[in-house]
């Protein structure tokens, strides 16, 4: 009941958005013919500004068309983790949680820091966020790889560029009707000390739980509830919903290999380089999408990037 709740939800709303735009046109038509009659300047501006402003609203909902997968209407959980290369990988692991961050707040989503292990001297080990809002999976879902940057390292006396990697793992948040089968024997609960912001109480207790699945080597982990249960409780509607994550995954890979197509294996390849010098810019290694703003893109400005990877799984879906 609350997944069709949802989808009622989601429906009402681009069918809301659809009416405001017809209507919208509708009233700068005639706006337009008042301009034409009374030959206004100011009243050509202002249609100018409709025109924009529609214009803005007719990609949003393109880009909403191409949100056609089961899950992709859900929460989102991002899990960021650094790669090789001490500080200066903790440090861009950093910047991404910060990206993802500002990306969540320009686009009115709340997002939830579920654990994080921060870096010794700077930035983090790992990072996993919920983010809540309509459609959060089905944009974000285009993160999933090995993110590199390259950069002169502000760690660095000798002021030498340095090339850093971070992973990001995205994948959706289910509800709690969908049954998926975690047996005692195939998990590991650790209980640990959180470490960073959390207050007295986490900090003081082995409060935080670390949940391994054997089988599939997934490590899901949660620090910022209350008490070691209720750490729990998320920590495996966490596991439940990455399980699930592989399961459609594998029969996916199924129907394309049935299908003759071969995939690339997104999860574990570079996506995108984020390169600061000795030139800049922005370059999704899929789609070939560039921008030479890394600076805005580092604060969250991902759209273009995400609808690029959008359009093309879409064209890569449609029969030849």
């Amino acid at each position: 009941m609350q997944k069709i709740q949802r989808e009622k939800a989601l429906l009402e709303k681009s069918v809301v958005d659809w009416e405001s735009l017809n209507q919208k046109v509708d009233d700068t038509n005639v706006l337009l013919d008042m301009a034409v009659e009374e030959k206004d300047e100011s009243t050509f501006e202002d249609v100018k500004g409709e025109l924009a402003g529609m214009l803005k609203t007719v990609a949003d909902l393109e880009l909403k068309s191409l949100l056609s997968e089961e899950m992709d209407g859900n929460n989102c959980y991002i899990s960021i983790n650094s790669g090789a290369g001490g500080t200066e990988a903790a440090d861009w692991a950093g910047i991404l949680l910060r990206m993802y961050n500002r990306y969540a707040d320009s686009h009115g989503y709340k997002t939830d820091v579920i654990s994080m292990t921060e870096g010794e001297e700077a930035g983090i080990k790992s990072a996993t966020l919920l983010v809540e809002g309509p459609f959060a999976y089905g944009n974000l879902k285009a993160e999933n790889g090995v993110h590199r940057l390259v950069r002169i390292s502000p760690f660095d006396s000798n002021a030498r560029r340095h090339t850093s990697f971070a992973s990001v793992y995205c994948w959706p948040e289910i509800d709690d009707n969908i049954e998926v089968e975690i047996r005692d024997e195939d998990i590991r609960i650790d209980t640990y000390r959180a470490s960073g912001a959390g207050g007295q109480h986490i900090n003081r207790t082995d409060s935080a739980v670390r949940i391994t699945h054997n089988p599939t080597g997934v490590v899901v982990q949660c620090q910022n509830q209350r008490s070691q249960h209720a750490n729990k409780d998320q920590a495996f509607k966490m596991l439940k919903a990455a399980l699930y994550e592989i399961e459609m995954e594998k029969r996916q890979a199924e129907k394309d290999e049935a299908a003759g197509e071969k995939k690339a294996n997104e999860w574990g390849s570079q996506i995108r380089s984020y390169v600061l010098h000795p030139y800049q810019m922005v370059k999704d290694h899929r789609t070939d999408h560039e921008s030479g703003n890394p600076q805005s893109v580092l604060d969250g400005e991902l759209d273009t990037f995400i609808e690029s990877y959008l359009k093309q799984q879409a064209l890569s879906k449609r029969p030849e």
